[in-house]
């Protein structure tokens, strides 16, 4: 049986945070709380004698997401018509660029399972305007334009990706650096990333691509994973049998976890590319280039290597830091408030991010303050309290109680430090606890679990455990 090799690459469609539409001045339409149809003007509404003027901050954002992916920005780029019939597109013709496009070349750095780095190479990426949104009933059909004209940057992947596991890690990424970037906000559910998904099989060992299958109405990116893994294996049988693959468009139904037919793909001649005769050629000159710049962001891959050299901490813990751009500004607030960097990595990563996690929310949301992080582990360090006590004092400052300085000073929460009182407390353990005196000095350190927890409860749970393990052994020798 012939084994076949998929070939893939991935369209990103990402939703530009600009505050106006890509060639009016109407605002961004495509947040949520604007009512239909209102976020319009003659030119998204598709009004003849209407003129676009392209949005210079979208065309610093493309320039952004250009640097970041090492690509090359072209001085001159050309916008053109794209012409096909939906309801939604009220131009009949959607501007995009075509041949000319603003970004050309770059890649993406990428880890695989083994922990091997792929390079997938970028093919370009250019600017275009998003449709409407059609809204289906029982018996009838809505539109709303106000997602008409709203700024897309389309960045579109070489076929480089064999796997969907490999696809899947190129997304994580991709939507990483956009979102470090703070060009887009990426939300998958609220359409601000959307991704086209073309594949073919070829038998293992050759170098020619077979026939090319896109899946859209994807929705997450377990979406694309899922979808790629059905379609591959569904390719793979067809071919197996003798039969052909046909160039079609699929959508994936996620209900039933299956690729269903769209329409049968169109081709580039289909669309009917020619230069928009209403907008002369975009040129930059290196001045502009070079403001852009000036306010590009340490990216996740620097800020990673920046964490490990100046912290100290792991690979693996920078790379958790690093892993979200909104993470990484908690950390990087509760270091500049006074939080040891170790300490403060355990708690984002295990006590937050579970937290966060298990109430499903964004560390955006986090009730837990970057300084109250950075006072609670500075009253650990300084033996002012236990650990038990500081998950105590969490737990009450992520209910919104009170701040974590106020909580510690009102409870009365501080951890016994007195060696005079300790020695005390550990005499009365030692002469309630003989046996377990004996096995310490006989060398059974464990033992000393006892002595300390019978501390514990005479305390109740104030006195510090490490002075305890001091005066114990100092006692018992």
């Amino acid at each position: 049986m012939t084994k076949f090799e998929p070939v893939i690459g991935l369209e990103v469609h990402l939703q530009l945070n600009t505050k106006s539409k890509m060639f009016c001045a109407c605002p961004s339409g495509a947040k949520s709380d604007l009512p239909p149809n209102t976020a319009i003007c003659p030119l998204c509404s598709g009004q003849p004698g209407a003129l676009p003027v392209i949005n210079e901050q979208a065309v610093m954002f493309a320039l952004k997401a250009g640097l970041a992916l090492n690509a090359q920005i072209n001085l001159k780029s050309v916008f053109a018509r794209k012409n096909y019939f939906y309801p939604d597109l009220p131009k009949g013709y959607q501007i995009s660029q075509d041949s000319k496009p603003i970004i050309s070349g770059g890649f993406i750095e990428t880890q695989n399972a083994d922990g091997a780095t792929k390079k997938i190479n970028i093919a370009r990426a250019h600017l275009e305007e998003d449709a409407g949104k059609s809204m289906h009933g029982q018996d009838y059909s809505l539109i709303d334009l106000n997602r008409c004209g709203v700024p897309l940057l389309e960045i579109v992947s070489a076929p480089d990706m064999r796997s969907a596991a490999e696809a899947y890690n190129y997304l994580v990424n991709l939507k990483s650096i956009m979102q470090w970037l703070d060009i887009s906000g990426c939300d998958m559910e609220k359409g601000e990333l959307r991704v086209d998904v073309n594949l073919s099989l070829m038998p293992e060992g050759s170098d020619k691509f077979g026939t090319r299958i896109e899946i859209k109405n994807l929705n997450s990116f377990k979406a694309v994973k899922d979808a790629l893994q059905y379609e591959i294996s569904r390719q793979s049988g067809i071919l197996s049998s003798g039969g052909a693959i046909t160039q079609q468009t699929m959508l994936w139904n996620e209900d039933k976890a299956v690729t269903e037919l769209m329409r049968n793909k169109e081709t580039a001649q289909e669309y009917r590319y020619f230069p928009e005769p209403d907008l002369r050629p975009l040129v930059l000159n290196g001045d502009f280039i070079e403001l852009v710049k000036k306010t590009m962001p340490m990216l996740p891959a620097q800020k990673k290597d920046f964490y490990i050299k100046t912290y100290g901490i792991s690979a693996y813990d920078a790379a958790l830091m690093t892993s979200d751009k909104d993470i990484s500004s908690y950390f990087d607030e509760a270091v500049k408030q006074g939080a040891t960097a170790k300490p403060a990595v355990n708690w984002i990563g295990t006590d937050i991010l579970g937290k966060l996690n298990a109430e499903n929310k964004e560390i955006s949301s986090c009730p837990l303050k970057p300084k109250d992080l950075a006072d609670l582990i500075g009253y650990i360090e300084s033996g002012k309290i236990s650990g038990k006590m500081a998950k105590e004092i969490f737990a009450q400052a992520w209910s919104g109680a009170k701040a974590v300085s106020e909580l510690v000073e009102s409870s009365g929460a501080s951890q016994v430090n007195d060696e005079a009182q300790l020695e005390i407390w550990a005499k009365e353990a030692i002469a309630e606890n003989p046996k377990a005196a004996a096995d310490i000095k006989a060398g059974n350190s464990k033992a000393i679990g006892a002595l300390v927890g019978s501390v514990m409860k005479k305390s109740k749970g104030k006195a510090n455990p490490a002075l305890l393990n001091k005066i114990f052994i100092k006692l018992i020798s």
